[in-house]
This record gives structure tokens, C-alpha cells and sequence, in this order.
């Protein structure tokens, strides 16, 4: 039996949402990962909060990916 599907809404309870989002930055960075690592590909995970806190994730330089990704020609 699977899990009951969440509606998907602002959660109104301040500290509920920063424990969720704490979790789900988590889970987010470990996919992250487990992609670059499994299909060996270059990943760049920027994530800024209510507060404007950054947090990042790279699987190489960020900087180099960055800059690899502002140079490139095609459309997204």
C-alpha cells in the first residue's frame, strides 16, 4: 500500500515548513548525487531560502559548471 498523495501547498506553520524544507533539501542534494554518479554527468543544485541563505550543490567545480552552462549556445 502506498503513501496518501499530499496536496501541494505553502505550508502555513513556520517551523513545520522549515523542517520540511530541511528534508527535502536533503533528499533533492542525495538525487542530485546519485544522478551525477549513475549517468556520470555534471550537475549544479542552487537552492536559496526564505531568507535568502544559499545552498549548493555540485558534482564538480561549481564554478566551471556555471560557466559552462552560461556559454552554452543552444536554447534550454
Amino acid at each position: 500500500m502506498g503513501r496518501k498523495k499530499i496536496q501541494i501547498q505553502r505550508i502555513t506553520d513556520e517551523r513545520n515548513r522549515q523542517v520540511t524544507f530541511t528534508k527535502r533539501k536533503f533528499g533533492l542534494m542525495k538525487k542530485a548525487y546519485e544522478l551525477s554518479v549513475l549517468c556520470d554527468c555534471e550537475i549544479a543544485l542552487i537552492i536559496f531560502n526564505h531568507s535568502n541563505k544559499l545552498f549548493q550543490y555540485a558534482s564538480t567545480d561549481m564554478d566551471k559548471v556555471l560557466l559552462k552552462y552560461t556559454e552554452y549556445n543552444e536554447p534550454h
